[in-house]
């Protein structure tokens, strides 16, 4: 299995405690699928969370609500910029 540098485990982890539950468990799971074998006991160590909550957002990603291709602001957003 692949690795990441230190610095982008450091990235990672500081990314990983702006997120909210369900994104957390998806953004692990996504992490975990590209080191392919052994990934997800590696994230789970590297993010301090259960593998099961890993496997839970495996779970999530094939549940994934539809969402309209395109811009997915809210109307009115622009303006305000």
């Amino acid at each position: 299995m692949k690795s990441y540098s230190k610095d982008v485990e450091l990235a990672m982890v500081t990314f990983f405690l702006s997120l909210r539950e369900k994104d957390i468990r998806r953004y692990a799971a996504v992490e975990a699928a590209k080191l392919g074998v052994g990934g997800v006991p590696f994230v789970a160590k590297l993010l301090g969370i259960d593998p099961k909550t890993i496997r839970q957002g495996q779970a999530d990603l094939y549940n994934l609500p539809n969402v309209p291709p395109g811009d997915v602001r809210k109307k009115g957003a622009a303006e305000s910029e």
